[in-house]
């Protein structure tokens, strides 16, 4: 089947973030969203028929978890990424952001230190904020157009650390984090006694010719002291259904924050949930397949488009992901002023890059380019119009 991504879907009125949540967050409804990480494509046919079909039964009572959903994701983690995981090293989160709360919570401290590394997706700074730990950023370089790990900065941080929350792929621009990195990291918080918490969440978005290797296969101490988190909610678009996973290797450091899940009641799943990531891991690959080379022509696009429109532009393209990071530093326009720009002259709506670890990145916006090309082009003409007036 051929699905087609230049389908443009009308969102607005449906009460979802990314299009009725203007307003409140940038003061104004008339701007094209490019912000919040999910797509304006239609969500898979085989996932909504999945539910259609599911809601034939009248009762939604309790659900558990159905043998097909286990075997799913079993399937999934072995074909994809060599993780060869039982059902009982498996548990599913309501959303990998709660699944990072959860594991600090039950696994750390009040007052322990977490590293992360900058700039990130901003849940990661705010959850050990909120828990009560203290916050460590290590700084990202920027090589070859790409995120770096500065690795004499990470280390010097990672002492005395009890855990580090790692984006794999990286969030933001979807940097893929080789093998040799992740052995690296691995060896560093081996050594300093630290825990790791892998978000793979667009791990299956990774785009040819990268691969993705999961940090818990790199070795046997990745295995022993990291919990690892995936979900179809990025790859599919079905993010509103809270549907992911945890993979735990350790028997130990399992039993320990399983139990306490399990403890809480925090994370049951709902009917929805297991049908949709079941039908998404069982049905999804041909879908996945397609929507990453559509994804990948608008990489392409983008970049083409910046060269010659907005020439100084220095941007970290995707490896992984429909996100963007854009530094617009070169035009000599302040922070504040560009994000006036962006927002009522291009009227685009763009994630603040100040939001994904400070001051260090003024000038800085992610973009999401999950949407079909017009748009995406449309977005980029608007942007150099409103910088080209400005001028």
């Amino acid at each position: 089947m051929e699905y087609n991504f230049d389908q443009k879907i009308e969102r607005r009125g449906t009460d979802c973030v990314k299009w009725d949540m203007l307003k409140p967050l940038y003061g104004r409804d008339d701007l094209q969203p490019m912000w919040v990480a999910d797509m304006d494509w239609p969500s898979p046919d085989f996932v909504i028929n999945a539910l259609r079909n599911r809601l034939e039964h009248p009762v939604l009572g309790y659900a558990m978890a159905s043998e097909n959903y286990h075997n799913a994701v079993i399937n999934w983690l072995a074909s994809h990424y060599n993780i060869n995981a039982t059902k009982d090293e498996l548990h599913f989160i309501p959303g990998i952001v709660a699944g990072i709360a959860y594991a600090l919570l039950c696994l750390t401290e009040p007052g322990d230190k977490v590293l992360v590394t900058t700039p990130v997706y901003p849940p990661f700074l705010h959850l050990p904020a909120e828990s009560k730990r203290e916050l460590v950023c290590s700084k990202l370089k920027i090589v070859d157009g790409r995120f770096a790990i500065d690795f004499d900065d990470f280390e010097r941080r990672a002492k005395g650390c009890k855990m580090l929350i790692l984006s794999n792929p990286h969030n933001p621009a979807g940097t893929v984090w080789g093998r040799d990195t992740l052995v690296r990291i691995a060896e560093i918080c081996e050594r300093n006694g630290m825990l790791v918490i892998s978000d793979e969440i667009h791990a299956d978005m990774t785009l040819p010719p990268h691969s993705h290797t999961s940090y818990s296969t790199v070795s046997e101490a990745a295995a022993s002291h990291s919990l690892t988190f995936m979900a179809p909610s990025k790859t599919f678009n079905i993010a509103g259904l809270g549907s992911s996973t945890c993979y735990v290797a350790n028997p130990s450091m399992r039993k320990l924050f399983f139990g306490w899940l399990d403890g809480l009641g925090v994370a049951g799943g709902n009917i929805f949930a297991f049908v949709g990531a079941e039908a998404a891991f069982a049905h999804g690959e041909q879908w996945r397949c397609q929507m990453l080379q559509y994804l990948q022509g608008n990489i392409a696009t983008l970049q083409q488009l910046l060269g010659q429109h907005l020439p100084r532009v220095k941007a970290v393209l995707p490896e992984a992901s429909y996100l963007a990071w854009l530094d617009f530093s070169d035009y000599g326009i302040s922070h504040e002023e560009l994000a006036t720009l962006l927002t009522d002259k291009a009227r685009l709506a763009l994630n603040d890059g100040t939001t994904f670890g400070g001051d260090d990145y003024r000038c800085c916006f992610r973009m999401n380019i999950g949407c079909p090309r017009a748009d995406m082009k449309a977005a980029i003409e608007k942007m150099a119009a409103a910088l080209d007036n400005h001028a």
